[in-house]
């Protein structure tokens, strides 16, 4: 199945959500598309740490969503 993941940022004050990366992949399934979702918020080139991440199937509705944990101690993207 084909998914557009999207990581982005919230902010606390508004609940404001900002897009910092998304991508279309295929996957097997859910649990197979959430996976990949957990190793590009890792691996993908970002602006900034997302704090959260949301699937899409090919139709725009979102079939999954959650908070990312924080990355501290790095050094990937300007300081949070």
């Amino acid at each position: 199945m084909k998914v557009v993941i999207e990581f982005y940022r919230t902010r606390v004050t508004d609940d404001a959500h900002a897009v910092v990366g998304r991508e279309t992949v295929d996957a097997a399934d859910l649990d197979a598309a959430i996976e990949i979702g957990r190793l590009l918020a890792t691996t993908l080139n970002m602006p900034q740490w997302p704090d959260a991440v949301a699937i899409a199937d090919a139709d725009g509705a979102t079939i999954y969503s959650s908070v990312i944990a924080a990355q501290a101690g790095t050094d990937k993207g300007p300081t949070q």
